[in-house]
Protein backbone atom coordinates (compact mmCIF):
# COMPACT_ATOMS: atom_id res chain seq x y z
CA UNK A 1 0.00 0.00 0.00
CA UNK A 2 1.41 3.18 -0.90
CA UNK A 3 2.42 6.34 1.63
CA UNK A 4 -0.06 9.38 2.34
CA UNK A 5 1.24 12.55 1.68
CA UNK A 6 2.60 12.63 5.71
CA UNK A 7 5.32 10.49 5.00
CA UNK A 8 5.70 9.53 8.60
CA UNK A 9 2.63 8.02 8.20
CA UNK A 10 2.68 4.03 8.02
CA UNK A 11 0.05 2.30 5.91
CA UNK A 12 -1.49 -0.81 6.81
CA UNK A 13 1.33 -3.11 4.46
CA UNK A 14 3.84 -0.97 6.07
CA UNK A 15 2.71 -1.13 9.72
CA UNK A 16 2.44 -5.26 9.40
CA UNK A 17 6.28 -5.07 7.47
CA UNK A 18 7.53 -3.04 10.22
CA UNK A 19 6.15 -5.51 12.69
CA UNK A 20 7.06 -8.73 11.15
CA UNK A 21 10.59 -7.89 9.88
CA UNK A 22 14.15 -7.79 11.66
CA UNK A 23 15.60 -4.83 9.27
CA UNK A 24 15.23 -0.99 11.80
CA UNK A 25 14.70 0.38 8.77
CA UNK A 26 11.34 -1.62 7.97
CA UNK A 27 9.76 1.29 10.21
CA UNK A 28 11.71 3.83 8.70
CA UNK A 29 13.35 4.59 12.71
CA UNK A 30 17.59 5.57 12.94
CA UNK A 31 19.21 2.19 13.13
CA UNK A 32 20.63 3.43 16.17
CA UNK A 33 17.83 4.32 18.16
CA UNK A 34 17.58 2.42 21.46
CA UNK A 35 15.24 -0.37 22.60
CA UNK A 36 12.87 1.65 25.36
CA UNK A 37 14.24 -0.39 28.32
CA UNK A 38 10.84 -1.26 31.22
CA UNK A 39 12.23 -1.16 34.71
CA UNK A 40 12.74 -4.06 36.77
CA UNK A 41 10.00 -2.91 39.23
CA UNK A 42 7.87 -2.36 36.73
CA UNK A 43 7.38 -5.89 35.19
CA UNK A 44 4.89 -7.88 36.90
CA UNK A 45 5.70 -11.01 38.38
CA UNK A 46 5.21 -14.55 37.02
CA UNK A 47 1.41 -14.98 37.44
CA UNK A 48 0.36 -11.30 37.95
CA UNK A 49 -3.61 -10.66 37.53
CA UNK A 50 -5.49 -7.46 37.89
CA UNK A 51 -6.69 -6.34 41.59
CA UNK A 52 -9.88 -8.55 42.52
CA UNK A 53 -11.69 -5.54 43.67
CA UNK A 54 -11.03 -3.86 39.92
CA UNK A 55 -14.86 -4.59 38.20
CA UNK A 56 -14.18 -5.18 34.20
CA UNK A 57 -16.54 -2.97 31.88
CA UNK A 58 -19.31 -3.26 30.37
CA UNK A 59 -19.70 -1.99 26.47
CA UNK A 60 -23.02 0.09 25.78
CA UNK A 61 -24.51 1.24 22.58
CA UNK A 62 -26.47 5.02 23.48
CA UNK A 63 -28.68 6.51 20.87
CA UNK A 64 -31.72 8.27 21.04
CA UNK A 65 -34.53 8.94 18.67
CA UNK A 66 -36.70 12.04 18.79
CA UNK A 67 -38.46 11.13 22.09
CA UNK A 68 -36.62 8.53 23.54
CA UNK A 69 -32.92 8.12 25.07
CA UNK A 70 -31.88 3.99 24.31
CA UNK A 71 -28.73 2.12 25.70
CA UNK A 72 -27.89 -1.20 25.13
CA UNK A 73 -25.50 -3.63 26.43
CA UNK A 74 -24.21 -6.98 25.65
CA UNK A 75 -25.35 -9.22 28.68
CA UNK A 76 -24.81 -12.88 27.08
CA UNK A 77 -25.01 -15.26 29.81
CA UNK A 78 -26.34 -13.17 32.72
CA UNK A 79 -30.08 -13.44 33.78
CA UNK A 80 -31.90 -10.90 34.73
CA UNK A 81 -31.19 -12.02 37.92
CA UNK A 82 -27.90 -11.16 37.87
CA UNK A 83 -28.24 -7.51 37.30
CA UNK A 84 -28.77 -4.42 38.57
CA UNK A 85 -29.95 -1.22 37.21
CA UNK A 86 -30.10 2.26 38.53
CA UNK A 87 -30.79 5.58 37.50
CA UNK A 88 -30.17 8.75 39.59
CA UNK A 89 -29.85 12.15 38.53
CA UNK A 90 -29.14 11.17 34.75
CA UNK A 91 -26.78 8.67 36.11
CA UNK A 92 -27.10 5.16 34.75
CA UNK A 93 -25.84 2.37 36.57
CA UNK A 94 -25.53 -1.31 35.20
CA UNK A 95 -23.78 -3.80 37.50
CA UNK A 96 -23.81 -7.39 38.12
CA UNK A 97 -21.37 -10.78 38.05
CA UNK A 98 -20.72 -12.82 35.57
CA UNK A 99 -20.33 -16.13 36.18
CA UNK A 100 -19.25 -20.01 35.27
CA UNK A 101 -15.77 -19.14 33.67
CA UNK A 102 -14.22 -21.13 36.83
CA UNK A 103 -13.72 -24.70 36.91
CA UNK A 104 -12.38 -26.38 39.55
CA UNK A 105 -10.57 -29.39 37.93
CA UNK A 106 -8.86 -26.82 35.13
CA UNK A 107 -4.95 -27.39 35.91
CA UNK A 108 -3.71 -25.00 33.00
CA UNK A 109 -5.39 -22.18 30.49
CA UNK A 110 -4.15 -22.49 27.37
CA UNK A 111 -6.45 -19.31 26.12
CA UNK A 112 -8.71 -17.40 28.11
CA UNK A 113 -10.10 -14.25 26.55
CA UNK A 114 -13.68 -13.86 28.35
CA UNK A 115 -14.16 -12.27 31.21
CA UNK A 116 -15.60 -13.75 34.12
CA UNK A 117 -16.54 -11.75 37.52
CA UNK A 118 -18.05 -8.49 38.56
CA UNK A 119 -18.93 -5.52 35.88
CA UNK A 120 -20.34 -2.60 36.55
CA UNK A 121 -20.90 0.47 34.33
CA UNK A 122 -21.79 4.20 35.59
CA UNK A 123 -22.98 6.44 32.16
CA UNK A 124 -23.69 10.13 32.32
CA UNK A 125 -26.81 10.30 29.95
CA UNK A 126 -26.51 12.75 27.48
CA UNK A 127 -29.85 14.23 27.73
CA UNK A 128 -32.52 14.72 30.85
CA UNK A 129 -34.77 11.86 30.82
CA UNK A 130 -37.70 10.79 32.99
CA UNK A 131 -36.57 8.59 36.00
CA UNK A 132 -39.74 7.41 37.28
CA UNK A 133 -40.89 4.04 37.14
CA UNK A 134 -43.63 3.99 34.69
CA UNK A 135 -41.28 5.49 31.97
CA UNK A 136 -38.28 3.76 31.92
CA UNK A 137 -38.63 -0.05 30.03
CA UNK A 138 -35.97 -2.67 30.89
CA UNK A 139 -35.85 -5.43 28.78
CA UNK A 140 -32.90 -8.56 28.42
CA UNK A 141 -33.56 -10.43 25.35
CA UNK A 142 -31.14 -13.05 23.28
CA UNK A 143 -28.31 -11.31 25.13
CA UNK A 144 -28.99 -7.77 24.88
CA UNK A 145 -30.28 -5.62 27.98
CA UNK A 146 -32.14 -2.86 26.03
CA UNK A 147 -32.85 0.11 28.38
CA UNK A 148 -35.28 2.41 26.98
CA UNK A 149 -35.33 6.34 28.54
CA UNK A 150 -37.97 8.84 27.41
CA UNK A 151 -36.61 12.08 27.23
CA UNK A 152 -37.79 15.38 29.11
CA UNK A 153 -38.53 18.20 26.94
CA UNK A 154 -36.80 21.14 27.97
CA UNK A 155 -38.76 24.46 27.41
CA UNK A 156 -37.23 26.61 25.07
CA UNK A 157 -35.56 29.63 25.81
CA UNK A 158 -37.89 32.34 26.02
CA UNK A 159 -36.24 35.78 24.58
CA UNK A 160 -36.62 38.64 27.07
CA UNK A 161 -36.58 42.16 25.58
CA UNK A 162 -34.18 44.91 27.06
CA UNK A 163 -35.74 48.38 27.51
Amino acid sequence: MARTNDDDMLMDDDLAAAFLSDDPAATDAPASAPAEEIPEDDVPEEGWDEPEDFPGQLAVDVYETTDKLVVKARTAGISKNELDVTISDNILTISGVLSGGEDEQTTRWHIQECYWGEFSRTIALPVQVREDDGSVKAELKDGVLTITFEKVEIATPTRIQID
